[in-house]
């Protein structure tokens, strides 16, 4: 991540080729890189844009599946598209687009690793979409997220089934019991929380997720428990 604010222009420069977008609005551009740890006394940070850019995104993710896979049902269509939006996803195409080397932060938030640093570059790249959509309209950001969305659509060969729905079967056949899920921990400012929740099966060893929302969580540590049980192959996971 920047240790000091780029300027516009460089910002711009930077992001060109990885955007298809030569942005010109530049005060803009830089909100939507600055974290609010480094927003200074202007208050000018990316949260707003993120909220946007989540909503843009999502959109556009739902028209791509809803067009591309027309003989899924709705519930495979969710897996899907939750597969594409979540934190994991959008931390790994803003590693592509370069985006970490952008962000301007303070160095509290620069030194975080795990889950909160992923959130970090997830958060980013939606706030970037948000820009690409208002200076550009939706085809701007269309086609941007297009470029790194859709070959990933298409790996996607078949949805994963809910890791929720498939510990709940496991359970029952495995243990005559159902999953427990408790609320270990919630950090973070209330824009952007982490949640950390554990699950037990049984007398089977809990096992623990984090996620930008309970359910995310809850997801996670269901999955947990599927790969080291091996229920999940960690190859299979790998794959899907």
């Amino acid at each position: 991540m920047a240790t000091r604010k780029l300027t516009g222009e460089a910002l711009a420069l930077a992001l060109k080729e990885p955007t298809g977008h030569l942005f010109r609005d530049l005060a803009r551009l830089r909100r939507a890189l600055t974290h609010a740890s480094a927003r200074g006394s202007t208050g000018a940070d990316y949260e707003r844009l993120e909220f946007l850019g989540d909503r843009v995104l999502g959109l556009i993710i739902a028209d791509l599946l809803f067009n591309a896979f027309p003989e899924a049902p709705e519930g495979e269509l969710s897996l899907r598209l939750n597969a594409l939006v979540n934190a994991e996803t959008l931390a790994e195409i803003a590693d592509e687009v370069g985006l970490p080397q952008l962000i301007h932060a303070g160095s509290e938030i620069r030194s975080m690793e795990g889950r909160k640093r992923v959130n970090l570059r997830a958060d980013a790249l939606e706030s970037l979409i948000a820009a690409l959509y208002l200076e550009g309209g939706v085809e701007t950001a269309r086609q941007f997220i297009l470029r790194y969305w859709e070959p990933r659509s298409k790996a996607l060969r078949e949805a994963r089934r809910d890791p929720k729905t498939e510990l709940q079967e496991w359970g029952h056949q495995a243990a005559g019991a159902m999953p427990v899920y408790a609320l270990e921990s919630r950090e973070g400012p209330d824009h952007d929380p982490v949640f950390t929740i554990s699950v037990k099966v049984g007398g089977f060893e809990p096992a623990s997720g984090t996620g930008r929302s309970k359910r995310e969580a809850e997801q996670a540590a269901a999955m947990a428990v599927l790969l080291r049980e091996g229920v999940w192959s960690k190859k299979e996971e790998d794959a899907r």
